[in-house]
């Protein structure tokens, strides 16, 4: 079988790949675990300076790696590059922080000395999504390399030239071969990968179904994993707020990546006395933009990444609309080539609908009105998912009622929502578990140690002398 890359704007073969054999999985297994060995020694500021020679390699050439996402995913040139940006700056985040977070940690007791040490633990199985074909992947190599761990890359078939671009920007940053490694599979070989006793603990980013099967392999192999997967964020806008900034800044945070984000926006629910003026601004912003090829600069919405997600939600609108939703702009694909679905908007929706209860992975918004806090609450949580929130609100009393309340892994009061190597980033409930970034990022991957040293006449002498 081969894996292939196809322009998503044009339907273009841009080019086929050969599938790893078993011989050459195995080769590469046995190759990050030698590799390790040997990596694990190398000490924070050998790692960093690597680190940082990757954050250069992807600023000084991000147009170049900018252009393969576009042509590979469809997102807009515009967004491809500030990805690449975000991965520099992710790379350089850990390159000057991973030694304070990895630092021994004392405890106080009454032995001589008593303290936490945070070590490698082997190579790490990140199984990562094409939406964000370089960010999700460098999210978890720049801390999981810096804490002296290897990596396996199983990146979705769809991005392959993203995928070996990675692995060709860190070689060239100076990580010795082993470090990281794509592995060019399908789907069909990730379990038994993830079950190896070689692999010491798995990320994945995915769909539902993805994290269960892999949730399911790593439970029969007793290892850790971290999921991040999908999501139907609430986008709560209150009275108190600047209902024009909150209508503007939906928009953007329902059609980031053309609407293919887990942390976009997706239920916009408005209070009544809002709930107008909100929808006629918001949907007339929609109107507003521009949808078509992904690399002319005047583009806000490129194609969706393949014709079977493009379907999907086309299915999911229909029937929407068929059981009461009411279709205020869009509800319908572009004719011609390529993978373009219209930037939409429903309302009236029943809870029998699909959009209701399901996540909608493209540029379609979802808009309630309800009478209260307690009403926007109770509808932001009646969703399986839990990954991020947003509200708009100037009532510090309403915002601590959110905070404290929504069933979320994030809430941005008067933002949207966004992943910021500074900040941890993942959500509760079907949304997944675990944390990526900031601090609680780096230490998912690692051997929390203790030690306890009691004192001896021995090593009274000892440290005498």
């Amino acid at each position: 079988m081969s894996i292939r890359s196809i322009n998503p704007a044009t339907g273009e073969l841009l080019e086929r790949f050969d599938e790893l054999s078993p011989e050459e999985i195995e080769n590469k297994l046995r190759f990050a675990v030698e590799t390790f060995k040997t990596y694990r020694r190398t000490n924070f500021e050998q790692r960093s300076q690597m680190l940082r020679r990757a954050a250069d390699i992807l600023e000084q050439r991000k147009n170049h790696w900018a252009h393969t996402i576009s042509i590979e995913m469809g997102k807009t040139l515009r967004a491809a590059i500030a990805e690449v940006e975000k991965c520099a700056s992710g790379c350089r985040y850990y390159a000057e922080n991973s030694r304070r977070f990895l630092a021994d940690e004392s405890i106080q007791n009454e032995t001589v000395k008593s303290y936490v040490r945070y070590l490698p633990i082997g190579p790490v199985l990140a199984i990562m999504p094409w939406n964000f074909p370089l960010w999700q992947v460098f999210r978890f190599a720049a801390p999981a390399l810096m804490a002296g761990n290897v990596a396996l890359l199983k990146h979705a078939s769809n991005v392959p030239r993203s995928a070996l671009n990675i692995e060709g920007i860190l070689l060239e940053a100076g990580f010795p071969p082993g470090v990281f490694q794509t592995l060019l599979i399908s789907s069909k070989v990730v379990g038994k990968i993830v079950s190896d006793d070689r692999v010491a603990a798995v990320t994945v980013t995915g769909s539902e179904s993805a994290g269960a099967s892999v949730g399911e392999a790593a439970g029969r192999s007793i290892k850790k994993v971290v999921m991040e997967l999908g999501g139907s964020d609430p986008f709560i806008v209150m009275p108190s707020c600047d209902v024009e900034m909150a209508a503007t800044v939906g928009v953007t945070a329902r059609n980031i990546n053309n609407g293919q984000s887990c942390i976009a926006a997706k239920r916009f629910i408005v209070h009544e006395k809002v709930y107008g003026s909100f929808e006629n601004s918001f949907v007339e912003r929609l109107r507003t933009l521009s949808v078509g090829d992904p690399l002319l600069p005047a583009t806000d919405i490129g194609p969706l990444a393949t014709a079977e997600i493009r379907n999907e939600i086309e299915t999911q609108v229909d029937e929407s609309v068929k059981k009461g939703a009411r279709i205020l702009v869009g509800g319908q694909r572009l004719e011609g080539p390529g993978n373009y679905y219209r930037p939409t908007a429903l309302a009236n929706i029943p809870k029998n609908c699909p959009v209701y209860s399901q996540e909608v992975f493209g540029p379609v918004a979802l808009l309630f009105k309800v009478r209260d806090i307690n009403e926007a609450i109770a509808l932001a949580n009646d969703s399986t998912f839990g990954l991020g929130s947003s509200v708009w609100t100037n009532d510090s009393a309403e915002a601590e009622r959110f905070i404290q309340e929504l069933e979320s892994g994030q809430t941005f009061v008067n933002s949207m929502v966004v992943s910021d190597p500074r900040l941890p980033f993942g959500g509760i409930k079907r949304s997944g578990h675990g944390r990526e970034l900031g601090i609680f990022g780096i230490r998912e991957f690692v051997n929390a140690k203790t030690v306890h040293i009691a004192k001896t006449a021995q090593l009274e002498r000892q440290d005498t002398e």
